[in-house]
């Protein structure tokens, strides 16, 4: 088996490259490093199985070989970087999409997307479903990511119903884990940042609002069973355990066993007030649900965080 990633040196996108080179399987990644990391990939350099293009998916026309699937994780995911690179993140849900799309089709390869739960909006409707189609304002800075990620759903649907594409269809919910950029404006590698310094804990609004937060390891796991299926339709993948920034922030502060205070700061707009996924689909689907409860992930980026200061 022979698959492509992109995005592959991101967050999630190196994590799926460990996991794919550990089944045996040959891995091409396509990242232009915008927002990834070569270190997240450097260990799989001198493998036979793993090929790495340092090139924007926007540019790419072809790829060498056979393949048997295109996993489309190129985007900013982070406020901070999408907001930094509004046009690139709507370039790469666009074009890029439409250049893989056309490369999958070309190659008779599945097409798989990770889309994301920020299709929703800020949503009318909790838990959120696959079915709701979202409440999103076009006109907001974060729109970029939110209508990006709509698109490439949609183009995505659109070649399966033309021209019968093999597709498969994610909707990522807020995920955490080792190799989240300490500064890259999510919550949780954040918080861990400046709590480990002692520093105050930025809470945007009151710290009300919730998340639902899932460990990389059941990402994984739950992304892997759904490349595995024929099932076109979008399938949420998060922990439907929800919490508020807040009690999030008093975890991580316990944890660290930090003196940090909390920065109360202005709710940024359009910032979502509530986020949990309805996992039915996913459960009855792909036969999958997280197992790692969100203080046992902690305790692991924590200590993982800990090292990376360290070597700093």
């Amino acid at each position: 088996m022979r698959i492509v990633i992109t995005g592959g040196a991101g967050f999630i996108g190196s994590h799926l490259v460990d996991h794919y080179i550990v089944q045996g399987v040959d891995v091409v990644v396509i990242d232009n490093l915008i927002t990834g990391r070569e270190e997240n990939i450097s260990k799989h350099q001198d493998n036979r199985r793993f090929t790495f293009m340092n090139e924007d998916v926007c540019n790419v026309e072809t790829i060498d070989g056979t393949i048997d699937a295109i996993l489309h994780f190129a985007c900013p995911a982070s406020p901070f970087d999408y907001l930094k690179y509004p046009i690139e993140t709507l370039q790469v849900m666009s074009v890029g999409t439409h250049r893989m799309l056309d490369i999958a089709r070309s190659k008779n390869a599945k097409f798989f997307l990770a889309s994301t739960s920020e299709v929703y909006g800020d949503p009318d409707v909790h838990p959120q479903q696959e079915e709701y189609f979202g409440n999103v304002n076009v006109l907001s800075p974060r729109a970029v990511y939110d209508e990006g990620k709509r698109f490439a759903e949609t183009v995505t649907v659109a070649y399966h119903r033309k021209y019968d594409t093999n597709i498969g269809i994610i909707r990522i919910f807020n995920t955490y884990g080792e190799r989240m950029r300490p500064a890259d404006g999510r919550v949780i590698p954040t918080f861990i940042s400046e709590a480990l310094a002692n520093r105050p804990l930025p809470i945007f609004g009151d710290g009300s609002q919730t998340r639902s937060f899932c460990y990389i390891e059941d990402m994984v796991q739950g992304i892997a069973k759904a490349v595995e299926i024929d099932y076109p339709l979008p399938v949420n993948l998060g922990n439907p355990a929800e919490h508020t920034v807040l009690q999030v922030a008093d975890l991580i502060r316990r944890l660290c066993k930090s003196t940090s205070d909390l920065h109360y700061m202005p709710l940024p707009d359009s910032d979502p007030k509530k986020r949990k996924p309805d996992i039915t689909r996913a459960q009855n689907v792909l036969k999958w649900q997280p197992s790692i409860s969100l203080e046992q992930g902690l305790v692991k980026v924590i200590t993982w965080f800990k090292e990376r200061r360290k070597d700093d």
